[in-house]
């Protein structure tokens, strides 16, 4: 589909902060496709060939987001649909987790040190060690709406305009429906990844630039926080198929996320071979977290799911 309206990765095109005073970049009618580059989420500040010592040399900024682009007649109170259309990928993507001590991602007092790992991409696969595949179910991780409170504001946390939702179902087909709190709306995305698991548990998935093509259109539903319809991928296959779960108990909820994830580490070190750097590389790229239960007080179930299709 020819979008309307191309909206680059030009310097002028990038912001950096979530902000209803910046100037929008393009204004778009009811309808109106648009097509964004977007850089990968750390500016493209890694090559190819970058290493841990490269990850801890970043410049922190926020991720970085292509907009912001108006919707002309959008007003606070409407609701903004956004059909995710396309995703065009460059080949490559990186993966990548800081030094511990900055406390990021879900298990940083299991690594002291950074690391990174490059993937090539083909049309439908990324690889990996040890003849490992990862179906390719491109993303945004991070889309939304600029907020009423005036700016500016980090892109890490989601927000219920929108923002770092990480919500992997958000492929091509889907549907992300967004309140409207300023003027215009202000619609700005990138963050985006060729993969990732439910939890993206080592910080990132595959951090990749992509091309992306989305339609917008105004719609009469109430809303207060953000919703979606997809039609998937629910597995990394597309299809029902065996995976190899462990499982975490805490009346800690994200401690119990804690104990699954650790415990799906050992797994892929014992069986799969993996340096424990590697599997939580991959578990944070193709392992889904899913809470089982939060009833059965005063502890909850959490497990952590890999599918046995990425393996030879």
């Amino acid at each position: 589909m020819n979008p309307d309206t191309v909206v680059t990765d030009a310097d002028e095109h990038i912001h950096y902060t979530w902000d209803n005073g910046l100037d929008p970049v393009a204004t778009v009618a009811d309808g109106a496709v648009v097509e964004f580059e977007c850089r990968d989420a750390a500016d493209n500040q890694l090559a190819t060939d970058a290493t841990g010592a490269d990850v801890a040399a970043m410049e922190s900024k926020g991720h970085a987001l292509s907009g912001p682009v108006e919707m002309g007649n959008a007003e606070p109170g409407d609701t903004l649909a956004v059909d995710l259309l396309d995703f065009e990928h460059h080949g490559h993507g990186v993966s990548y987790f800081p030094p511990g001590d900055s406390g990021a991602g879900l298990l940083p007092d299991e690594f002291p040190e950074p690391f990174c790992y490059n993937w090539e991409l083909d049309d439908g696969v990324a690889f990996f060690e040890n003849g490992i595949e990862v179906p390719l179910a491109p993303f945004p991780g991070n889309l939304g709406l600029a907020p009423a409170e005036p700016g500016p504001h980090s892109t890490t946390p989601p927000r219920n305009v929108g923002g770092n939702l990480d919500v992997k179902h958000l492929t091509a087909g889907s549907t992300l429906f967004l309140p409207v709190e300023v003027s215009g709306g202000l619609f700005s995305i990138g963050d985006c990844h060729a993969a990732q698991g439910d939890g993206e548990v080592c910080l990132t998935g595959i951090e990749a630039p992509m091309d992306v093509t989305a339609r917008f259109r105004l719609v009469e539903r109430d809303l207060i926080a953000p919703e979606f319809e997809t039609g998937g991928p629910f597995t990394p296959s597309g299809r029902d198929e065996p995976a190899h779960a462990t499982v975490g108990v805490s009346d800690d909820l994200m401690d119990a996320c804690r104990l699954a994830t650790s415990r799906m580490l050992d797994h892929l070190e014992a069986e799969r071979g993996l340096t424990r750097e590697a599997a939580y590389v991959l578990a944070s790229v193709a392992v889904d977290l899913k809470v089982n239960q939060v009833v059965d007080a005063p502890n909850w179930t959490v497990s952590a799911y890999v599918a046995d299709s990425l393996f030879p």
